[in-house]
């Protein structure tokens, strides 16, 4: 079974132009998110998908192959999609952000474990009374064989009876956004009109629920803190010098 990584990466974004490419610990942030992806030990092969030729460059620079895609794509599983659908010989593939440089080689490799088997999978961990309440916070309720049932902002299922006074925060998970799918499910996936509850919620892996996809939840011990804004990169930069040892004054 052949699994790749593709990070899909662009340059305009209205909150952080130029994201994948601002320095952070002394690296551009893209970089951080490849060299994890090269750790792993199931992707065969990391792949970043962009529309912007400094973003290529650097790619290159790292190491991997970047692919040139259509800036106009609505989406970066689109922009995902775009870069893979003419190659053969690929079973799976892992939608890797390009702005989580807090990303490990073991999260990718567990998210992989449940393929064959799958059409698409994701991770989630607990969740905190404050995540709960936040609609930045995405939420997401399983069933008993781990297979998401339905993703929120809202704090799912607590609308009757709130979670502190049940004692048990367990009903939901928070979700991560990492996402690995079969080949055929992404091609499916791209290929439908978004949904109506997707479009609702603004929530992409709502469309996977509406076509019916067993979508599996891998859950983890805790999540990741990515890269939104300027005020992030500052957080981030400091766990990553704690991480690897750099002075952070």
């Amino acid at each position: 079974m052949k699994i790749i990584g593709v990070i899909p990466a662009r340059y305009a974004s209205t909150r952080f132009p130029g994201k994948p490419l601002f320095k952070i610990a002394d690296r551009p942030l893209l970089q951080w998110v490849i060299e994890a992806c090269k750790k792993s030990k199931t992707l065969s092969e990391v792949i970043v998908a962009t529309d912007d030729s400094r973003i290529a460059d650097l790619a290159k620079a790292c190491g991997v192959e970047a692919v040139m895609t259509d800036p106009e794509l609505p989406s970066g599983t689109d922009r995902i999609w775009a870069a893979v659908k003419n190659r053969g010989g690929i079973d799976v593939i892992v939608n890797i952000q390009g702005d989580e440089p807090l990303i490990t080689p073991a999260l990718i490799d567990q998210l992989t474990q449940v393929f064959p088997g799958a059409e698409m999978a994701t991770l989630a961990h607990p969740i905190s009374e404050e995540d709960l309440a936040s609609p930045n916070a995405v939420k997401v309720v399983v069933n008993q064989r781990g297979e998401a049932l339905y993703f929120s902002r809202f704090p799912i299922p607590y609308s009757r009876h709130d979670a502190k006074s049940l004692g048990d925060f367990s009903g939901c998970l928070k979700h991560v956004g990492l996402y690995a799918y079969t080949k055929n499910f992404l091609e499916k996936f791209c290929g439908a009109p978004p949904a109506l509850i997707e479009k609702a919620e603004s929530l992409e892996q709502l469309r996977a629920l509406d076509l019916g996809a067993k979508l599996r939840v891998i859950k983890t011990e805790k999540g990741l803190r990515g890269v939104d804004t300027p005020e992030d990169a500052v957080v981030v930069e400091e766990i990553l010098r704690r991480m690897h040892g750099q002075s952070t004054t």
